[in-house]
């Protein structure tokens, strides 16, 4: 009953009509990860969203710049749903479950979310078609090299997206890998000593040439969740802004693109980069710069962990992988040839 009147005091800083039922969407992520999305119905029927977070990433001035990339995608002719603040032109901090939380309003969105397609329906759009256009939707909003603001994405190298974090994820990932790895038997220790010798040396000196590549302000969480498709199953647009802000173009379509098969994953990358050709253009600096980034982002990522992790004790299969990785990272990759 007390989550309800909060709820009901909440709603009343966004409208002068008061709600009838609420529906409550959690996705929080630990304890110092609060967030929840409050669907309201009114009377007449409409429908509006209330976001409530309590984490160090959530604060006005992101919401601001989350609201005006949803402008600046619906400007493309995406939708993206539109972010409010409350009546009084702020976004409040609100007591709500014994926490104080930081409130926005979003508009309701009509579509729905890839994930909740119908393998069906024969008008569906297949999952590498809507991804193809959400693709190309992103490429347009790169070659628009947005500067309005120094937030970063979730996705950030050589830099942090928020303040409780000790390091970039890549990094993150990268020591999580090396700490496992120590733990393998010592006939491996000289092969993960040289890979983490490799993987050193290419971040060093990818850090500054990547700060020179150009950059714009990304939705950053691109997969099938905050994909919408219309009532035919066409792509439309997307949501879900919270890890949104500025990034390489590069680093985000690599980090987006992932399989468990070296090669897969290389041929979804080269797929990837044509697509997005069609309507961006590569500098010089990008193109010299894709296998240096690529190394840094794919060797040691955390599904790599993982799957090393599974591996256990088959030490003929530990010894394929590590070859597969070290191949990762000294393999002349021609990325260059997908992106003219």
């Amino acid at each position: 009953m007390t989550d309800k009147k909060e709820l009901f005091d909440i709603f009343g800083l966004f409208y002068n009509v008061k709600p009838i039922s609420f529906d409550v969407i959690t996705t929080s992520r630990g304890d110092t990860d609060f967030r929840e999305t409050v669907i309201a119905e009114f009377e007449a029927g409409e429908r509006s969203v209330i976001k409530l977070a309590d984490n160090d990433f959530t604060f006005p001035e992101k919401i601001e710049m989350w609201r005006r990339t949803a402008d600046e995608y619906r400007g493309l002719g995406y939708y993206c749903p539109k972010i409010f603040p409350d009546r009084t032109g702020n976004y409040p901090a609100v007591r709500y479950k014994g926490r104080v939380c930081t409130a926005y309003g979003e508009e309701f969105s009509p579509y729905r979310p890839a994930e909740r397609r119908s393998d069906n329906d024969s008008e569906e759009m297949t999952a590498a078609e809507y991804e193809k256009e959400a693709w190309i939707m992103t490429a347009k909003i790169a070659s628009k090299y947005f500067s309005y603001t120094e937030y970063p994405s979730a996705y950030c190298l050589f830099e942090t997206f928020c303040p409780s974090d000790k390091t970039d994820e890549v990094l993150e990932n990268a020591l999580k890998w090396k700490e496992y790895a120590q733990t393998l038997p010592e006939k491996f220790q000289p092969q993960t000593e040289r890979i983490w010798r490799l993987w050193t040396e290419n971040r060093n000196a990818l850090e500054p040439v990547y700060k020179k590549l150009p950059t714009s302000v990304f939705q950053a969480d691109l997969n099938s969740t905050n994909i919408l498709l219309d009532e035919l199953g066409k792509f439309v647009g997307i949501y879900d802004l919270n890890l949104c802000g500025k990034d390489v173009f590069l680093n985000y379509l690599f980090r987006e693109t992932f399989y468990d098969d070296y090669k897969k994953e290389l041929d979804a990358i080269f797929r990837r980069l044509k697509i997005v050709g069609e309507c961006y253009c590569f500098s010089e600096d990008e193109k010299k710069a894709a296998l240096m980034l690529y190394r840094c982002i794919k060797p040691l990522w955390y599904d790599k962990t993982e799957r090393l992790k599974k591996l256990g004790n088959d030490t003929s299969a530990v010894g394929s992988y590590l070859n597969e990785t070290e191949r990762s990272l000294t393999e002349d990759i021609d990325f260059a040839s997908c992106m003219n």
